[in-house]
């Protein structure tokens, strides 16, 4: 044999011996041929719970996400009726749109829309508008059609509510907020009777941020929604006459996009496509795992009938099998076309592989690595290897292993660990746990517009990618204040003073370890604590004397104080920054000149103890008084301070400094300082090395003990010395002069906006924007740019602006200024003459050296003069004129010009003009009318009333905003050179708009910041490399391809290669020494393409998962790996999806599985301020008409919860009751418009005087039932797991006690949970169910998990309700993100029975009863039921140990678990009670969560998840251990009890392990009877076979009129 694999030619030439060989052995003939050809294939599908959506519109909202004005040149496109009619297939009509939209888009974002229309991922979009539309119709009755509306959105069929029959036979209307308007000549009168309408009009309808409105819309005019579909009859004259309205200003016209059922056929000839079919998904995965069949778990019943769908897609025969492409010899041989089939699939079955020997496995993962750097397309390699492992592994493990790429995945392990899987998008690292296409395409379209708007910006593509790969700095915690000056006051100095003489200096001893809490005493100034407060205040007082302690216990900082007098700062607040003149003592500044005395002519200590002194003053109170310390307490206390060591009498020393105001000044410069800085604001504060802080005693040790770290830090890489100053490094690295914290605080609320689309678009604001500027500043670019929206018709308003200009006077090298100002209708003339005055000023002159100055005094002007009536404004008027006159010549402008706009200036011009400023300021940016803002490069900052907004807070806004997130960018463009851009355009205003757009635009980019060096990694051997320079896109991954993670991003990448071409570096990171199989299933990504579209008709397909021949004897099990907030579940399967055995097809070649989309998922995490997460707090959910239709409640765990929707516009509020009474929190509008789900933080506090209440306490709980059984305020509270968008429950919910019911059950209600998973266990299941009833007269209600439920048990379980007298409800709950999870479907299917028992049941259930699926049960539950626990939340069996065979395999007896058990009993779980209301209670579901999360990590630990957990935790969670004959089976129990048992458990037996079937009826002989019945029934109800069933042993009721009853409940 060749020592390697030959070349391609090789390969072709081995490929035509070995068909040869094949056909000479007569493989066509009929034998081997026919029974080649019978390979079995598996096909699976996914589809929408709601109903079709047009293509057309789901095609305008994608171009709306990426500009509003897109989708609205869209529209008109469209509106034509005749549009398409060239089309006459979905094709056709999908490519028109599609060549349409690339008229609007640039590439690669044209191919990222039409990947997205394929993916229809706007699909939910459309059913949100859907919803409203219904609920636009259903508030108003309409004559001749009673039954026109019907349900609810979340109703199966949407589409009878919103039907041409109850919108008055129209498919169009629009809502006014009264009356819908069904056609042009309703709306054309209402248009006309505006002006009298609107005074009596009522409510107007709600907008919302999702809303398409009309550009340039008058914010103030009555709203108009219309409802209609562009391409339909009646859209286009309704459309028309709106938005020409809309341009005159009469309304503000948003259209909704829906196509109402039954229109389709007035639409257009595309106009339909999509809303006839089922909403088809893609961008999930599917897998065909090979089943461990240890135990044989397969139900021997035939499947009897096929299911007819439509014929498979066929093969994809491009992709490489065993070395042959099989396109490629079809070409060459077509006549031999059935041969090579049947070539191809010998090749596929013959080797399937789920076992191989110890050296074959070695170096798989090497070898692996080989086989995709080597091939002609690496990523399609990788995924047909990966998708495809267990027929390829054994020709894997032949391949001879190149050493260098061995050598080169060796070298990368040392730095990445083997088997890791990373990945990042233009440098920001992804959690690839939470990855899923949806996700993926929005990160990359985020991208790609981003790159496509610094494209219009002429940047080039090095610059963009430069600026998309940089990593923004990190925004720093630690916010320092650079407080150095000479008004700080230090009490000592540790490097100098001699007290601290004999501690040792060396600076490394701060790496030393000490006991907790021990304080370092090093010779050194590490930590400056400086205070800022009011002498004469009580927390002044209590601050100097903590000081002097803190100083006398030597404790090791260096304190420091900055005084000031509140009362100065407020006279400078309200003055606008002068300082009084002498209006009578302020006892602050006399205790500051005192001190200032004192420590210039005795002491800086003597000082200090002055100022404690002024306290002790006070009749020697204890506590400190918030009154006011009066002038002659203070000179008591100076006298006294003094006497001791005055060199003069210290009276004369008082008349003297009150004579001469020395120290005065430096006094009241004190104040100005702390002024200047904010840090009054917070009347008393600690500033630790410049950060703020509390100034009590804990938080200093506390501010002490968080910079200790940072400090360590820095000693340890060297950066600080013995001889640095620490204070002096820090404040200089990065620090501010001003302290705003709602600027700069974590709560400050940040909120950005792009200004890009407003500056591109036509008739911009941005096209005659002139800037003010710092003089001597205008000719350099600007970095920062702060746009001030101003109200200049209120105070608020023009003291921004003020200040404004009072910042650009004091000087900025890096900002600029745009005046954005407005009026309100009906102010005074001065203020209009004001306005016209500023803009006709800024748009001529303001490159002018003193324009700053004439602003300044105008407004010096203005802000002095009294309101005025409007009787004398004419005056008021002609004087301000002549003041601008003068201050025209005093600043060299031109006065000639003011007089001629004088004369020219109308006041009732000026509101006119601000159309185009009000659409930018309340239509893009969502300001609030008359609020006062500043945008700072896209950040907005709106003022609030009652805090100041001074120059220095538009330093520190500048400053901020340049630090982190504009001074990288600006760097970047500085040193842009612009290719095909005129010299004489690139000024320096240019380079500022740049800056201002690009950071803006930055600034909404959502990622993380999570970041990894891939370039240490070596990717010389062992990685696919793809270099693009072109695009904007960088992929750098590290990837192991034989693991679950490969398989889900092989085929993301292989699509992002398609789609986009970005440059990809993905190093291989294959474990390196395997000892199993890595990869024991098949896998497929289904992704979308133009073929799902018919070219034949109108029809839409959809994609699907295909496997080609799969292995006929291997046991499969079907999985579906879905985005996370998807819950699916299967609708069309006949055969068990759980064991797949091919083999048993028969004559059926695909086997076919449909699911659905069943729902999608709301999450959160809900925080108390400061407090632990509020756990067991109730949300419901719901719309404004019917406020609770789901419900959850919060987990300790993180605050985690959970609810089920449907997309549509949700309320999210408190649940009526104790949750309610003790918690505030407004309802929160919720938006459903993407299968993404939603992710929500909530935050609820308590209400005042409620603080102390315990939200769950056993008596609230007692009440909480009482008031359910009394049929309370929702019977139906926490019924979770209802189905929101299908009703899953059996009957209508009735509480648990029933005393008396038709069917002849009496007493309360026994509740039944059980879980079942394939068609076997399913069978149980039913038996366990009619085990049950047949022994018990009680009611009982059973809870299935709904997850893993056939279609056909879910169709067959209804009729057996019906016939059998009991209740059921399906239940479910998704997988929590951020808990451990588990990888095998029996695994996962074992947490459902431990994990979420808390929140998986209504509240209101207060007992459930656990009986798993393969147990018979011979005795009344009801016993069980009523059992006292002895208030343990849990009561389980403890395993029996009287069968002697079986010791060997009693693990509990021995080791771990006996040391751990600690005599307790190991208890088994196919049976167990839970007490809900006390687990809840006693939160016993957070805690065996918490268990659960530390010990699944370990792969060797929870071997039997479901009963090891309970039982490894009874220490903390207390299990009631049931009497022994509650279960008996006989793996453990042996014959000698099995007459006493009261449930028979079929335990799988590790000695013999007999086939469940075999052994249930050798060892229950009721076994037998139970299984005929059931599988009778079941029969019946299928319409398999419709043989008599025995007479029931169950109670029946005993007339027809009482089963009809039932019948219609159900």
């Amino acid at each position: 044999m060749a020592p390697a694999r030959g070349a391609r030619s090789g390969v072709s030439a081995a490929a035509a011996v070995l068909v040869s060989v094949l056909l000479v052995g007569g493989l066509s003939s009929g034998g081997a041929g026919a029974e080649i050809r019978s390979q079995k294939n598996v096909q699976a599908a996914l589809r929408a719970k709601w109903a079709g959506t047009p293509l057309l519109l789901e095609a305008s909202e994608l171009l709306s996400k990426e500009r509003k004005d897109l989708f609205w040149d869209f529209i008109n496109h469209w509106k034509e009726l005749d549009k398409g009619f060239e089309c006459l297939t979905a094709k056709c009509c999908a490519q028109k749109i599609v060549e349409d939209a690339r008229t609007l888009l640039n590439e690669p974002l044209s191919s990222i829309f039409e990947f997205s229309l394929t993916l229809r991922s706007a699909s939910p979009r459309l059913v949100l508008y859907r919803q409203l539309a219904e609920e636009s119709l259903s508030s108003v009755s309409i004559k001749d059609s009673p039954e026109q509306i019907s349900g609810h959105a979340t109703e199966e069929n949407f589409d009878g509510a919103v039907g041409p029959n109850s919108s008055g036979g129209t498919c169009c209307w629009v809502d006014t907020g009264n009356v819908p308007l069904f056609n042009s000549a309703d709306l054309r009168d209402w248009l006309e009777g505006l002006g009298k309408l609107t005074v009596d009009s009522t409510e107007q309808p709600e907008l919302f941020d999702f809303d398409h409105v009309y550009p340039r819309a008058n914010i103030t005019a009555p709203v108009a929604i219309f409802y209609g579909a562009v391409g339909t009859k009646c859209f286009k004259e309704l459309h028309v006459q709106l938005a020409e309205a809309s341009k005159q200003g009469k309304v503000r016209y948003a259209l909704r996009p829906v196509l109402p059922s039954g229109c389709q056929a007035t639409s257009s000839f595309c106009g339909s496509i999509g809303a006839v079919d089922a909403v088809t998904l893609s961008g999930y995965g599917v897998e065909l795992a090979l089943k461990n069949m240890e135990y044989k778990a397969m139900d021997d019943t035939a499947i009897k009938k096929g299911v007819p769908l439509e014929d498979p897609k066929t093969e994809d025969l491009s992709q490489e099998v065993r070395g042959f492409i099989f396109s490629k010899i079809l070409e060459r041989k077509p006549e031999l076309n059935a041969e090579i089939m049947a070539f191809r699939d010998y090749l596929l079955s013959s080797a399937v592989s789920d076992t191989l020997e110890v050296w074959e496995l070695k170096d798989l993962g090497h070898q692996t690595a080989q086989r995709i750097v080597q091939a002609s397309d690496p990523l399609q390699s990788m995924q047909e290897i990966n998708q495809n492992f267990p027929s390829i592994v054994s020709s894997l493990s032949r391949m001879k292993l190149d050493d260098s790429i061995k050598d080169e995945i060796i070298a990368n392990q040392r730095m990445v660990p083997p088997g890791k899987s990373l990945m990042a998008l233009n440098g920001a690292l992804i959690n690839i746990e939470d990855l899923d296409l949806y996700l993926l395409m929005d990160m990359v379209h985020r991208e790609l517009s981003l790159a496509d708007q610094f494209a219009r910006l002429k940047l080039p593509r090095s610059a963009a990618h430069k600026i998309l790969s940089a990593p923004p700095p990190a925004e720093s915690n630690s916010f320092r204040i650079d407080f150095r000056s000479s008004h700080v006051h230090y009490l000592n100095n540790l490097e100098e003073d001699g007290m601290y003489r004999r501690w040792r200096s060396n600076i490394q001893e701060l790496l030393m370890p000490v006991f907790p809490g021990q304080m370092r005493y090093i010779r050194k100034n590490l930590f400056h604590a400086v205070y800022v407060f009011d002498p004469a205040s009580a927390c002044g007082a209590e601050t100097i004397d903590m000081v002097l302690s803190l100083y006398q216990d030597n404790v090791p900082i260096r304190f420091g104080i900055i005084m000031y007098s509140s009362r100065l700062i407020n006279f400078i607040e309200e003055s606008d920054g002068t300082l009084p003149v002498n209006d009578g003592e302020d006892t602050s500044i006399l205790i500051t000149k005192l001190f200032l005395y004192i420590k210039e002519t005795y002491s800086t200590q003597l000082a200090f103890e002055f100022l404690s002194n002024i306290h002790k003053s006070r009749n020697g109170e204890d506590y400190y008084s918030e009154d006011l310390i009066e002038a002659h307490q203070v000179e008591g206390a100076f006298v006294d301070s003094l006497l001791s060591s005055a060199k003069s009498h210290p009276q004369d020393v008082l008349l003297k400094l009150q004579k001469d105001n020395v120290y005065k000044e430096e006094a009241e410069q004190s104040s100005r300082f702390v002024h200047k800085l904010g840090l009054y604001k917070l009347q008393c504060c600690l500033l630790m090395n410049g950060l703020v802080h509390e100034s009590n005693e804990d938080a200093t040790m506390n501010a002490m003990n968080d910079e200790l770290p940072r400090i360590q830090e820095q000693v340890y890489y060297g950066h600080i010395q013995s001889h640095t100053d620490v204070l002096e490094k820090f404040l200089s690295e990065s620090s501010y002069k001003r302290y705003n914290p709602s600027i700069t605080g974590k709560s400050a609320v940040k909120k950005f906006v792009s200004l890009f689309a407003s500056y591109h678009q036509e008739d911009s604001v941005f096209n005659d924007m002139k800037y003010l500027q710092s003089p001597g500043t205008a000719d350099d670019a600007k970095p920062v740019t702060h746009l001030l929206a101003i109200d200049l018709s209120s105070k608020v308003g023009t003291k921004l602006l003020h200040e404004a200009i009072r910042y650009l006077m004091d000087g900025t090298d890096r900002a600029r200024v745009g005046l954005l100002l407005y009026v309100r209708s009906g102010c005074s003339p001065p203020v209009l003459l004001l306005k016209d005055i500023f803009d006709r000023t800024i748009s001529s002159f303001s490159y002018k050296e003193k324009v700053l100055v004439f602003l300044h005094e105008l407004l010096n002007f203005f802000e002095a003069q009294p309101t005025t009536a409007s009787s004398v404004a004419g005056d008021w008027t002609r004087t301000m004129m002549e003041m601008v006159y003068s201050l025209a010549a005093e600043t060299a402008l031109p006065v000639d010009d003011y007089k001629a706009w004088f004369k020219s200036f109308s006041a009732d011009a000026v509101p006119k003009g601000m159309d185009k400023l009000s659409d930018f300021l309340f239509g893009q940016l969502g300001l609030v009318f008359g609020s006062n803002a500043v945008i700072t490069n896209g950040r907005v900052f709106v003022m609030n009333e009652g805090e100041p907004f001074l120059a220095n807070d538009f330093g520190l806004l500048e400053s901020m905003e340049y630090d982190l997130r504009t001074k990288y960018i600006f760097e970047i463009i500085e040193e842009v050179e612009f290719a095909g851009v005129d010299p004489d355009d690139l000024t320096s205003q240019l380079y500022s708009d740049i800056a201002m757009l690009v950071s803006s635009s930055m600034s909404v980019r959502e990622r993380p910041s999570e970041r990894a060096h891939f370039e240490i990694l070596h990717a010389e051997h062992s990685a696919i490399k793809l270099n693009n320079e072109n695009s904007s896109i960088h992929i750098d991954a590290v990837i192991d391809p034989l693991s679950p993670t490969g398989q889900k991003l092989a085929p993301l990448l292989c699509i992002l290669w398609k789609q986009i071409q970005p440059s990809m570096r993905i190093v291989l990171n294959p474990i390196s020494s395997l000892v199993d199989l890595p990869l024991k299933n098949f896998y497929r990504f289904v992704l979308p393409s133009m073929d799902d579209f018919s070219n034949t008709d109108y029809s839409v397909h959809g994609p699907k998962a295909f496997f080609a021949n799969m292995p006929l004897s291997k046991t499969l099990t079907m999985n579906i790996d879905v985005p996370e907030p998807w819950l699916v579940e299967p609708v069309v399967a006949i055969h068990d999806l759980d064991n797949i055995l091919l083999e048993n097809l028969g004559d059926v070649r695909t086997l076919q599985a449909v699911f659905e989309l069943e729902a999608l998922l709301l999450t959160g995490h809900c925080m108390e301020k400061d407090r632990d997460p509020p756990r067991g707090l109730q949300f419901i959910l719901g719309t404004k008409q019917r406020p609770h239709m789901v419900d959850t409640l919060v987990m300790a765990n993180l605050g985690y919860w959970q609810m089920k929707v449907s997309p549509g516009v949700w309320y999210l509020q408190l649940a009526p009751g104790r949750s309610a009474d003790l918690y505030e929190l407004p309802p929160k509008l919720i938006a459903i418009d993407s299968l993404r789900g939603k992710l929500m933080h909530i935050e609820v506090q308590k209400k005042k005087g409620k603080e102390r209440e315990e939200l769950l306490n056993a008596a609230d709980d007692y009440h909480f039932q009482e008031k359910m059984d009394n049929k309370g305020w929702n019977n139906n509270i926490l019924k979770w797991a209802s189905s929101l968008i299908s009703g899953d429950t059996s009957s209508k919910n009735k509480a648990d006690k029933i005393t008396d019911r038709k069917d002849g059950r009496q007493g309360e209600t026994i509740n039944i949970f059980s879980v079942a998973s394939g068609h076997l266990y399913e069978r149980f299941l039913k038996i366990m169910i009619l085990s049950v009833l047949k022994k018990t007269q009680r009611p009982v209600k059973f809870w299935f998990i709904k997850n893993y439920l056939s279609p056909q048990f879910k169709d067959v379980i209804p009729h057996m309700a019906q016939e059998y007298g009991f209740e059921y409800e399906l239940i479910t709950y998704k997988w929590p993100t951020w808990l451990h999870k588990q990888k095998e479907k029996q695994r996962i299917i074992w947490a459902y029975k431990i994990l979420f028992l808390d929140v998986i049941f209504p509240l209101s259930l207060r007992k459930v009863i656990f009986v798993d699926a393969d147990q018979i049960v011979r005795a009344d539950m009801g016993e069980l039921y009523d059992m006292n626990l002895k208030g343990r939340p849990l009561a389980y069996t403890p395993f029996c140990d009287n069968n002697k065979d079986m010791d060997g395999y009693r693990f509990w007896k021995q080791g771990f678990w006996k040391d751990h058990l600690r005599g307790r009993p190991y208890h088994i779980s196919a049976l167990y009670v839970v007490d809900l209301a006390k687990f809840r209670q006693t939160a016993a579901g957070d805690t065996l969560r918490v268990f659960y999360e530390q010990l699944s990590k370990d792969p060797n630990s929870l071997s039997n998840l479901d009963q090891d957990l309970p039982n490894y935790a009874q220490h903390t969670v207390p299990i009631f251990s049931l009497p022994q004959e509650w279960l008996w089976c006989e793996s453990w129990c042996g014959n000698a009890t099995k007459a006493r048992a009261k449930t028979i458990d079929l335990c799988n037996n590790p000695m013999t392990k007999e086939p469940k079937l075999q052994g249930a009826r050798r060892i229950v002989p009721e076994w037998v009877g139970l299984d005929s019945e059931a599988r009778q029934f079941t029969a019946q109800i299928l319409g398999d076979n419709l043989e008599p069933l025995p007479p029931s042993e169950t109670p029946k009721p005993s007339d027809k009129d009482t089963d009809q009853n039932v019948k219609d409940e159900l």
